[in-house]
């Protein structure tokens, strides 16, 4: 516990940030959420983060004082700006330079920025993100050198003293399945497979042993991986 401190969790409603969410409760006083609508095809993620929240309440007592408003912030012009897999109807591949084409440019600058406006507001120090630079897709904000450099950005452009947390950044899926069970037991796994969304085409008929989605898709395929690890481990 980081004294009576406050946070804000970048939580869109899937396992990353769910995951981030428990993290934070587990160590700030006061912990406050904030999701985007830029657009994106799997818009089905925001549906999620009610459960998620509700869930999270009902594993561990403890958490229930801690956790605190949650916000949702209207980004359509990230989405218009778009021309990805993430914001389009489009097949995702491989785009110019290598970077796939579900690389939204400045998605994860903006949403930061975006963060510590509102945790300035709110009186919130720290701002926590599941940026992850161990199984990614090259993305190059979520390098740990972006982070950095942004935390440094942001201090001197609000004149404050930001502290960004991104707990999953050297760990990868089958860590992050195994760190969720750290924080609140198979609760917590369980409740990460049923109600969170990983699957980049917004599907969820089919629940996976992993959770709901496509199955295809390279979120799909990442987070089952990282599951069939986690539970080979």
């Amino acid at each position: 516990m980081i004294g009576d401190e406050g946070a804000l969790v970048l939580f869109s409603g899937g396992q990353d940030s769910a995951t981030c969410l428990a993290w934070a409760l587990d160590r700030f006083a006061h912990v406050e959420t904030l999701g985007f609508d830029y657009g994106q095809r799997h818009v089905v993620e925001l549906a999620c983060r009610k459960a998620v929240r509700e869930g999270l309440a009902r594993i561990d007592a403890g958490w229930v004082p801690r956790l605190g408003p949650d916000h949702t912030l209207e980004l359509a012009a990230l989405g218009q700006l778009s021309e990805t897999a993430l914001t389009r109807d489009a097949a995702i591949s491989l785009g110019d330079g290598g970077l796939p084409n579900t690389f939204v440019p400045g998605r994860n600058l903006l949403f930061l920025t975006f963060a510590a406006a509102l945790a300035m507001r709110r009186d919130l120090r720290h701002l926590v993100g599941g940026m992850c630079e161990t199984d990614y897709s090259g993305y190059p904000d979520c390098r740990d050198d972006t982070i950095k450099a942004l935390q440094v950005t942001l201090n001197l452009g609000m004149d404050r003293r930001f502290v960004l947390h991104t707990p999953l950044m050297w760990r990868d899926k089958a860590q992050t399945w195994a760190l969720a069970e750290s924080l609140g037991g198979t609760g917590l796994v369980d409740l990460l497979v049923r109600e969170t969304h990983s699957c980049y085409l917004g599907v969820r008929e089919t629940l996976h042993s992993w959770g709901y989605g496509c199955g295809t898709c390279p979120a799909c395929e990442l987070r089952r991986r990282g599951w069939e690890a986690y539970r080979a481990s």
